[in-house]
């Protein structure tokens, strides 16, 4: 289920039509179980990783916040892992079908409950686990408090990594283990295994790390409203791909009572709109002339490599922001706000200020909670050079388990390097007025703009060796301009210079100060041109959101 499908559309008008006859707890209870059913659509069994991440953070940061636990909310979360481990891995829900004429629903109960051990020993292992918790509760508790909050850190750290990293890396870290061992003359052949990647998995990993992060850090306070952070975790609209909210912004929305004003139902529709208009038809347009040529193992011209590099550097953005805007639109309909997660990025002058308006949610998230920690600026230039490429080597392997993406993030750890050492006073002065832009705003905008697409050549490529293929072509095959890429369909002809003109008016708008005010007449005429535009791009099977996989 994606916010450009059928099925979203009839979930969310039945949970938004529940939604708004409730009161608060009724309406954080509904969007629970909407989210619920929202992530359980991909998998049913991605419910207990989120469900376990849950119980763990919800105990890790009621015990690092405030020493304790009360009877009744380790009783309701001991209930839910137990409840989770059941129902979402022991219980086959294979059994189970739904049919339309007439509506009725089937149960195949012989084959409800599994007949191997290894769904009933994920229900009672989860049962030990949460007994021994129980147990060890009163030694917790007669902790000192620092060895108690040191503890509890690392193990909500060490639990939430621990299952990013054997989902997401466990087979890359075996594969590259091979590779090693090869090379030295000896053939290798370990364990790999057959693991399916939770959709979503690497953002609320971090969205739950940050938690408890902040209430060791005494920034926050740790909840004591399992619902609300269930549904802090689990929120459905920016689940799959981001924005990566923070606690101490969502947990205070969930906890008070919620007016929609009409101007957030219009800035939100206006949101829904927008993304659709990015996702079906620009980025889901231009995916076939990229996939034409990243995707083939035939000879390509440089023509072609320059185009798909370029368009590809629409697609991604279109296709990320595009989910950022509409989860923004379809969370300020329920009236809860989450953060602006693009702001114009390819209008950057230099890396520092892409990283300021890419996925903001990340680098502020890598920055806070990274390269801060690691010593950030406030050691010597060498350690400062370390820490970025530290902290952007990492930042590229959290969205993939590939050798490509590790460069990705290598590339850009050195653009932000280069920048730093080329203009050492950057931190005294406007970023407009240091480094790249000397070269002029326009120049150093279209500069950047470059060396940007070549690191998206790094990230879509789909090896090392296509890497270094086409960046051959890119620097030493000038001469060959045979076109064979595809031409993209209209409606991404129509966008993409929509599309540019729009950010471009918003761009000086920015720079300039003014209010971006559109007469009546403007704004119809460009929700029009959006509705026309996407409806022409619409195809019969939705595309799936590009960093969902991440």
């Amino acid at each position: 289920m994606t916010f450009n499908s059928i099925e979203f559309v009839v979930f969310f008008v039945v949970t938004y039509c529940l939604y708004r006859s409730l009161t608060l707890r009724g309406q954080n209870l509904t969007l629970l179980i909407a989210s619920y059913v929202f992530y359980g659509w991909w998998d049913v069994w991605f419910l207990f990783l989120i469900s376990l991440s849950t119980v763990v953070d919800f105990y890790c940061g009621s015990m690092i916040g405030r020493g304790q636990l009360s009877k009744e909310k380790r009783g309701v979360a001991s209930l839910f892992a137990v409840c989770a481990a059941f129902f979402f891995v022991t219980v086959q829900w294979d059994a189970v079908g739904l049919t339309t004429q007439p509506l009725s629903l089937s149960v195949q109960w012989a084959k409800l409950l599994p007949t191997a051990w290894s769904g009933w020993l994920v229900f009672l292992g989860t049962g030990v686990i949460v007994a021994i918790a129980n147990l060890l509760y009163p030694r917790f508790t007669a902790m000192d408090e620092k060895p108690r909050r040191d503890l509890f850190l690392f193990i909500s750290i060490f639990t939430n990594l621990a299952l990013l990293g054997f989902f997401k890396y466990f087979n890359f870290f075996i594969g590259s283990a091979e590779g090693a061992i090869r090379t030295f003359g000896i053939q290798a052949e370990l364990l790999h295994l057959n693991i399916v990647l939770p959709v979503g998995i690497s953002f609320y990993t971090f969205k739950t790390i940050s938690y408890t992060v902040d209430v060791y850090r005494r920034k926050i306070e740790a909840t004591p409203q399992f619902v609300n952070f269930a549904l802090f975790l689990a929120y459905f609209p920016p689940l799959l791909a981001g924005p990566i909210d923070r606690a101490s912004e969502l947990l205070p929305q969930f906890a008070k009572p919620r007016q929609l004003s009409f101007k957030q139902s219009s800035e939100g529709v206006y949101l829904i709109l927008f993304g659709l208009f990015k996702k079906v038809a620009i980025s889901d347009g231009v995916a076939t002339s990229v996939d034409a040529i990243y995707g083939t193992s035939g000879t390509v011209s440089w023509i072609d490599v320059v185009l798909a590099t370029f368009l590809y550097a629409i697609q991604i953005y279109c296709d990320f922001s595009g989910y950022s805007d509409m989860a923004r639109g379809v969370s300020k309909l329920f009236g809860i706000e989450l953060m602006l997660n693009f702001n114009l990025p390819y209008f950057s002058k230099d890396p520092s200020e892409f990283w300021r308006r890419w996925h903001i949610s990340l680098s502020t998230w890598l920055r806070d909670y990274l390269y801060i920690p690691l010593g950030g600026s406030r050691q010597s230039d060498r350690k400062t050079y370390q820490n970025l490429m530290t902290t952007m080597v990492l930042g590229g392997l959290w969205h993939g388990a590939a050798w490509n993406f590790v460069l990705w993030g290598f590339y850009q750890g050195a653009l932000l390097c280069g920048y730093r050492f080329f203009t050492p006073k950057a931190k005294k002065q406007q970023p407009s007025k240091t480094g790249l832009s000397l070269l002029g705003g326009l120049g150093a905008t279209l500069f950047f703009f470059i060396l940007t697409c070549y690191g998206w050549l790094l990230f879509r490529a789909t090896s090392l060796a296509q890497i270094i293929t086409f960046t051959k072509i890119l620097f030493l095959d000038f001469g060959n301009l045979t076109l064979s890429i595809p031409k993209p369909p209209l409606p991404a002809l129509l966008g993409i210079p929509l599309l540019i003109g729009y950010e471009v008016v918003e761009y000086l708008a920015e720079n300039s100060q003014l209010k971006r005010r559109f007469p009546t007449p403007a704004r119809a005429a460009l929700y029009a041109a959006l509705i026309i535009i996407v409806l022409m791009g619409q195809s019969n099977a939705p595309a799936q959101f590009i960093y969902s996989q991440f």
